[in-house]
C-alpha cells in the first residue's frame, strides 16, 4: 500500500495545478466578456476606436487563454471558457458588419467553428438593435443593408442541421435567429410605408400649394 500513497500525492499535485489553472482561466474568461461587452457598446455610439481597443484586449486575452490551455483541453472546451470566446466572436463580428467591413473568419479569430457560429448567431440581436436605431434616424437603407446581413447569416445558420453536441445547441440559436430577424422586416417594412406615406403627402402638398399660387 506505500504504492498507493506515492499515487495519491501525484494526483493531489496534477488536480492542484489543474485548479490553479482553471481558476486563472475563469478569471480571463471573464475579462473576455467584459472587453466583448464594452466593444459591443462601444459601436453602438459609434465610439469606433473604443470599440476597436476593446477587441484588441480581448482577442489577446482569448490568444492567451488558448496558449495556456493547450495543455488541458478538457479546461479549453469547457462550458465558460468556450461561452467567453463566443462573446469575442460575436463583438468582433458585430463591429464588423456595422461598420461595413468584411466578415471576420474562424481562422482569423483562431476560434472552434461550433463557437464560431454561436456567437455569429448572437451577433444578430446586436444588428437588430443597430436596425432600429438607425430606422429611429430614417436612415432606411441602412437598416435595409443590416437586415440582409441578418437573413444571409440565418441562412447560413439554418443549413448546419447537426447534433446539438457538435454544433453547441446551435439550433436553438438559430430558431432565435429567425424570429429576431423576421421581426426587424416587420419593423423595416411599416418604417418603409411609413416614409413613402409621408413623402406622398409631402408631395401631394406641394402640387396643391403650386395650384394655389
Amino acid at each position: 500500500m506505500d504504492q498507493l500513497s506515492h499515487i495519491a500525492d501525484k494526483i493531489h499535485l496534477s488536480f492542484e495545478t489543474i485548479t490553479r489553472v482553471r481558476d486563472q482561466a475563469l478569471i480571463q474568461s471573464r475579462q473576455v466578456v467584459v472587453h466583448a461587452a464594452h466593444a459591443i457598446r462601444a459601436i453602438h455610439r459609434e465610439d469606433h476606436a473604443q470599440a476597436h481597443k476593446e477587441l484588441e484586449q480581448a482577442q489577446a486575452l482569448t490568444k492567451e487563454l488558448r496558449l495556456v490551455l493547450s495543455a488541458y483541453p478538457s479546461l479549453y472546451y469547457a462550458g465558460y471558457t468556450q461561452d467567453a470566446i463566443k462573446e469575442y466572436v460575436e463583438a468582433s463580428i458585430t463591429c464588423a458588419l456595422i461598420e461595413n467591413r468584411p466578415l471576420p473568419s474562424p481562422e482569423e479569430l483562431e476560434v472552434e467553428y461550433a463557437t464560431y457560429l454561436n456567437g455569429l448567431a448572437e451577433s444578430s440581436g446586436e444588428l437588430r438593435r443597430r436596425s432600429l436605431d438607425v430606422m429611429r434616424q430614417n436612415r432606411l437603407d441602412e437598416a435595409q443593408r443590416l437586415l440582409n446581413c441578418m437573413d444571409d447569416i440565418y441562412a447560413v445558420l439554418v443549413t448546419m442541421d447537426y447534433p446539438d453536441a457538435i454544433t453547441n445547441g446551435l439550433r436553438r440559436q438559430t430558431d432565435l435567429v429567425r424570429g429576431i430577424l423576421e421581426r426587424t422586416r416587420g419593423d423595416l417594412t411599416i418604417s418603409q410605408r411609413e416614409e413613402q406615406l409621408k413623402q406622398a403627402l409631402e408631395a401631394f402638398m406641394l402640387r396643391l400649394e403650386q395650384k394655389q399660387r
